[in-house]
């Protein structure tokens, strides 16, 4: 299939936490500059969003779907642009533990030097909430 903007990658890491503990935190925006370092240094709750306005790629916005008992943390991300990019993330049990999957799709007209930086960060971001949940 030649569509490069269907292409998706899922990204998993095991964390040493239950779902819940798991859920709780990541599920919290305010928590997001501590491990999402992709989105800025601050997150300000702005009526059901919440904005950086220090992101690397100027002020975004982000909104996640309502709490839910699935372990689902889909959220949009809306760029400077205007753009938004809906960014789908799995909390799982895995065994006494869980794991985190987060959907990286490639977005139409995405080279792929900047489709594997993409998936890099992402990982990077998931290895830091893995540190952040299991070793502060």
């Amino acid at each position: 299939m030649n569509d490069t903007g269907r292409q998706s990658r899922h990204l998993g890491i095991h964390i040493d936490r239950t779902v819940g503990e798991v859920y709780a935190y990541a599920s919290d925006p305010a928590n997001l500059p501590a491990w999402a370092h992709g989105l800025g240094g601050s997150m300000e709750r702005v009526g059901d969003r919440w904005v950086a306005e220090s992101s690397p790629m100027g002020r975004i916005e982000v909104a996640f779907v309502p709490r839910n008992e699935l372990g689902v943390l889909d959220h949009h991300v809306t760029l400077p642009s205007g753009e938004t990019v809906h960014n789908p993330v799995r909390v799982i049990a895995d065994g006494a533990g869980s794991e985190v999957v987060f959907t990286v799709r490639r977005q139409p007209g995405t080279s792929d030097a900047d489709f594997e930086r993409d998936a890099s960060a992402v990982a990077a971001d998931l290895a830091r909430l893995k540190e952040v949940l299991e070793f502060d």
